[in-house]
């Protein structure tokens, strides 16, 4: 049994694990509670449902891709192009990382949810629809930043962002389908030439700091 003070943590850390890998309703309370090695009374003093547990996996994961990975990448301190170009790079690696270690291509955890989710419960796929708003503002605030700094000609920042947002899950998709993150590798560069770059003022590789 999971100690009392990490039991909360241990259930979310497991349960957004076991979706990412297989399924929201392919895994149960019982497999997530064995999975973490708490108790099933444990899962219910912290989480009345199953859907206020992933109500909590979908603000945790956030939390540390979202507010802890994403934001200082695309709100830092390295020019405009070379943020985004660095945001979709990392993407990539990361599913590569992740097919290395499970042999699987899982693509977004979030937009793996709302495709499974968004016709059945409108509670989750409200609070995912919040999370790609927020998503997409980290992406506005770099091609904002991008067009001050004119490497973008004057474009709809809010409306490329949510495009830029809609062509990174479709690669996320692409690549389920293909089970092979690395179909993506060659497309990237088309992302930011959706939103105007010129190709020639393009960054070659992603910084590596």
């Amino acid at each position: 049994m999971g100690r009392s003070s990490d039991a909360r943590e241990r259930i979310i850390e497991s349960a957004g694990e076991l979706w990412h890998t297989r399924s929201y309703a392919d895994v149960g309370v019982s497999e997530i509670c064995d999975h973490a090695q708490v108790q099933k009374g444990s899962f219910y003093h912290f989480f009345p449902s199953k859907r206020d547990l992933a109500l909590a996996v979908i603000d945790e994961r956030w939390r540390v891709h979202g507010i802890g990975q994403m934001a200082p990448v695309l709100t830092g301190p390295l020019p405009p192009l070379e943020r985004l170009s660095f945001f979709l790079e990392r993407g990539l690696e990361e599913q590569l990382d992740l097919k290395a270690s499970t042999g699987a291509t899982l693509g977004c955890s979030f937009g793996n949810m709302v495709v499974e989710l968004a016709t059945v419960d409108d509670v989750l796929r409200e609070r995912l629809a919040r999370l790609f708003d927020d998503w997409a503002a980290l992406i506005q605030t770099a091609l904002d930043d991008a067009v001050a700094a004119g490497d973008l000609p004057e474009i709809d920042t809010a409306q490329a962002a949510r495009g830029l947002l809609a062509f990174i899950q479709g690669l996320g998709v692409l690549t389920k389908a293909n089970d092979d993150p690395g179909v993506a590798a060659d497309l990237l560069p088309v992302a930011l030439r959706l939103v105007g770059a010129d190709p020639a003022r393009l960054p070659r590789t992603a910084p590596t700091t």
